[in-house]
């Protein structure tokens, strides 16, 4: 059977005629979603009402007709009945990028199709499908644009993208490292043996002295390579996040001179604990914390806090059970956050990579150990940076985390 666009008209223009297009108000339904419809559009209503996607309709005249529940819990906004019938522009003064896509809706013979975005502010990728509203007589008088949150699904792909980079990334550092660690621990030997030969000639004991240090420097970087592409396998136990977080600061403090640098922790009372590698989470936090302290450079505030959460859900699932009947899962969220110079956005987009660095002598592995230690704990982790603005990392681990190794 072949659809006709004009039998099918969405919910927010039924029970008006074709000449009729402004938005008219509707006692709200139940829930919190907003619809303009009369009292014969229940069933449509419902329809809308269902929908585990996000639904937001516009009249051609640019006002509000329609927005679900889910809708307003992916674009980070509090239902409001009056909505409807305001200029879209208004009610979504939040999302320009929404705003942007509906504005375009009426300029477009051909609407995009399940499209992808990213929303700002909040990072959030959807997937959305624009479409026209068809009056009885075929003319567009408005636009509905159906959406879902995928910032999950990104995220699973993301990782899956990492690993496979990672995957041949680590056979061939692993390689090279092999090779490149014998020679560097012999010239280090050598230049020792060479150094207590030419005691006493000063220059050449300076000389050797840069030589040892370099090849250290050159075998650490080495050993660094060879821990980065070697597989996490969890040793895993009941773990404090407030002990692993006061080793850390003491383990960052004895890499990197803290100078004048305040560290301070607000951490909630009674954090359970969590099935975690306590060694994996301790070097994950004092990377973290080695990171803030090279950006401050002496000065500054490192603010610490941990405290209780759940894990991030769809907007559709929000406040519901999971499919086996169990409430969401509970997460601790540490944040590690200083007030230094910060990072511009293209830099902050790749402070994960391996072997991306702005160090003059960084390795450019820290922080992709971190998201190496993370993912193997089924946590999350994102950065807020901006320059001037100071950066912060937020670390998300399930309480459960790493359970599976415990069985």
């Amino acid at each position: 059977m072949t659809d006709r666009p004009q039998r099918h008209r969405h919910p927010a223009a039924a029970g008006r005629s074709g000449n009729d297009r402004s938005p008219r108000a509707a006692d709200p339904p139940a829930g919190n979603a907003n619809v303009s419809a009369s009292n014969g559009d229940g069933f449509f209503r419902h329809i809308i009402l269902g929908m585990r996607n996000g639904v937001l309709a516009v009249t051609r005249d640019h006002r509000l007709a329609a927005m679900n529940d889910v809708a307003y819990r992916i674009l980070d906004l509090t239902p409001d009945p009056s909505d409807i019938g305001r200029p879209y522009t208004e009610v979504l003064v939040s999302q320009p990028d929404m705003v942007r896509i509906l504005s375009a809706a009426f300029d477009l013979a051909h609407l995009p199709n399940r499209a992808e975005m990213r929303l700002k502010p909040s990072g959030k990728v959807i997937g959305y499908t624009l479409s026209h509203i068809l009056d009885d007589q075929g003319q567009s008088e408005g636009a509905t644009v159906f959406f879902k949150d995928l910032t999950l699904v990104e995220q699973m792909e993301e990782r899956e993208r990492l690993r496979d980079r990672l995957a041949s990334l680590g056979e061939m550092a692993a390689a090279i490292a092999h090779e490149v660690k014998n020679p560097l621990a012999g010239i280090e030997v050598m230049a020792g043996l060479l150094r207590r030969r030419v005691a006493a000639v000063p220059d050449a004991e300076a000389l050797l002295n840069d030589i040892i240090n370099e090849a250290k420097t050159a075998n650490a970087i080495v050993l660094e390579v060879l821990e980065f592409v070697r597989p996490i396998r969890l040793q895993v136990e009941r773990t404090s996040v407030v002990q692993i977080l006061h080793d850390a600061v003491a383990m960052a403090e004895r890499k990197v001179d803290r100078g004048a640098v305040t560290v301070t922790m607000n951490i909630e009372p009674q954090l359970p604990l969590i099935n975690a590698d306590p060694q994996q989470l301790g070097q994950l936090f004092s990377n973290l914390l080695i990171n803030s302290l090279e950006a401050l450079e002496g000065q500054g505030t490192i603010g610490i806090t941990a405290g209780v959460g759940q894990a991030y859900e769809e907007p559709a699932a929000a406040g519901a059970e999971t499919p086996d009947g169990t409430p969401p899962a509970a997460t601790l969220l540490i944040e590690v956050a200083d007030d230094g110079p910060g990072m511009p956005p293209d830099v902050a987009e790749r402070i994960f990579n391996p072997f991306y660095t702005t160090k003059a002598k960084g390795s450019g592995l820290g922080l992709a150990i971190v998201r190496k230690i993370v993912d193997a704990h089924d946590g999350h982790i994102d950065v807020r940076t901006a320059p001037g603005q100071g950066t912060r990392f937020r670390v998300t681990l399930p309480v459960s985390a790493g359970e599976r190794w415990l069985h």
